[in-house]
């Protein structure tokens, strides 16, 4: 069985990764953090090229060609500043508002290029920034959905993204999922992420756990101020304290929010795959983004993107132009 917390240890230059889009880059920072403070590692945060439409009204992720003030590091992978946006607009991605914070750069990734795409940009983006293990975080859990669930709201980021690190891992580069502040999206509710977790503990892909401490949680607060995120505040929220009914998204959905919220549980990325990976499965194949939300939609699971590109309708919004 994989020790998360040996692998979490001997990582000197860690990759952590929020693989939801938008404010899942603070929950990597919990992460990020802990390894910081308690292992002198220099580890880099990144994220998706996707905020939600509170932040960026089209919809769907940007492409690597419609940013600016970011560095390519390999097809779909960018280094970025405190001024990385969205070409010629006021659009700041949580990953610009992370590396303000920080004082340092963050990763953008573009997954419009599909798993394969996505893992083979990244592990030539690992290389060139010296990286020595890529941590996946999910804020929330939804990662582990199967698409049938009634709170499900955003399964393509998630599924694309654990599907890219079985590719990255079966090609040599050392990777490692994570969830962090489980039921605080609004999605999946705590019972169900736990029953899931137990479905990849009982085949051995449950490798660890750890919590938010005094410094690692002063850190995330800081970082709140800056990065817009509701989830990652809330999980944070638990560590001080509070419990009970909470709500996101303007008050559309309701949670309740427990003190498990504080941890992030690791997983061994095959084995969670192999246990609650349908969709994964599912987008695997897809060379493309937009093959990847087919591939759901095949299965009658509407995704983050279809909901996205309704509201732009809806409103007579423009679209990107496809490249």
């Amino acid at each position: 069985m994989l020790d998360a917390e040996a692998v979490l240890r001997r990582a000197r230059r860690p990759l952590v990764l929020g693989m939801g889009g938008g404010g899942d880059v603070v929950g990597a920072l919990a992460t990020a953090e802990f390894a910081r403070i308690y292992g002198d590692a220099e580890p880099i945060v990144g994220g998706l090229t996707w905020e939600r439409r509170p932040i960026d009204p089209a919809p769907g992720p940007r492409r690597a060609s419609e940013i600016e003030g970011a560095e390519l590091l390999a097809r779909g992978v960018l280094l970025a500043g405190a001024d990385t946006r969205v070409r010629g607009t006021d659009v700041y991605f949580a990953e610009s508002r992370m590396a303000e914070f920080l004082g340092e750069p963050t990763v953008l990734v573009d997954i419009h290029a599909g798993p394969a795409g996505i893992a083979e940009g990244l592990g030539q983006a690992t290389r060139t920034l010296d990286r020595d293990l890529v941590v996946f975080v999910d804020v929330g859990g939804d990662v582990l959905a199967e698409g049938d669930e009634p709170g499900l709201r955003s399964p393509l980021c998630d599924a694309v993204m654990l599907a890219a690190a079985s590719f990255l891992g079966r090609a040599g580069c050392p990777v490692l999922a994570g969830i962090f502040g489980i039921g605080c999206d609004g999605e999946l509710t705590t019972d169900e992420v736990l029953g899931r977790l137990a479905g990849v503990a009982k085949i051995g892909g449950l490798c660890g756990a750890r919590g938010l401490t005094e410094p690692v949680a002063d850190r995330l607060e800081g970082a709140i101020r800056l990065v817009p995120t509701e989830a990652s505040a809330h999980a944070v929220s638990t560590f001080r304290g509070r419990s009970g009914l909470a709500t996101i998204r303007d008050g559309l959905r309701t949670f309740e929010l427990t003190s498990v919220a504080a941890l992030t549980l690791y997983l061994d990325v095959e084995r969670t795959v192999q246990a609650c990976g349908r969709l994964a499965r599912a987008v695997a194949p897809a060379n493309s983004l937009e093959e990847a939300n087919e591939a759901l939609n095949r299965l009658g699971v509407r995704t983050e993107l279809d909901l996205e590109r309704q509201a732009a309708a809806d409103r007579g919004a423009p679209r990107p132009v496809p490249e």
